[in-house]
């Protein structure tokens, strides 16, 4: 049953989109799509006849450190019509931006913030391209694969000087002594 319906969606999208890459991936078909590309393919699947994608699910960024175009963003799109559920997955380099997908869907504004804010993936056009979960001082982003497991900073509160410090997390030691503080006692060891 699911494999027809899937089989049947792809012939559609397929009609509709005979230049774009079509995949199959678990229970979804899988669009690539090219940044240019992106605004009208989206706008056709939430208003084409037949589709009705007229709700997003979710935006993902990835980090894939080792190819030509490291950074890719994920799209999920779900008819609620039909039960059919596709994604889009556009892949760029770090200097190329992704077109805000806003003007589709505006629920994307929180997603495409996230994905800046933990992959350093920048939206052309939209209107408040911002740090979300992080602080705005904040150096790096998290979420890409070259970023240090423990951070760069560590932010503590200092009861001497009553406020919140921040420090350079030294990596000298070896990870797998006890971690030793010189203004307070270290943490107490497990068994």
């Amino acid at each position: 049953m699911i494999a027809e319906k899937l089989d049947n969606l792809e012939k559609l999208v397929g009609e509709k989109f005979p230049s774009l890459t079509i995949e199959k991936e678990l229970e979804a078909l899988v669009l690539r799509v090219s940044p240019d590309q992106l605004i009208e393919t989206m706008t056709q699947l939430r208003d084409g006849p037949g589709l009705d994608f007229t709700m997003m699910i979710d935006l993902a960024g990835v980090h894939y450190p080792d190819r030509k175009e490291p950074f890719e963003v994920v799209y999920q799109l779900l008819s609620v019509k039909k039960n059919h559920r596709i994604r889009i997955k556009v892949s760029v380099d770090e200097e190329t931006p992704v077109p805000s997908i806003i003007s589709v869907w505006g629920c994307a504004d929180w997603f495409e913030r996230e994905a800046y804010d933990m992959f350093g993936i920048r939206f052309s056009g939209h209107p408040d391209l911002r740090r979300l979960l992080s602080e705005y001082d904040f150096e790096g982003h998290p979420l890409r694969k070259d970023f240090p497991l423990s951070g760069k900073i560590e932010m503590r509160y200092d009861e001497k000087l009553g406020r919140v410090v921040r420090e350079p997390i030294d990596m000298s030691r070896n990870p797998r002594e006890p971690f030793k503080r010189k203004d307070r006692e270290p943490y107490p060891q497990t068994p």
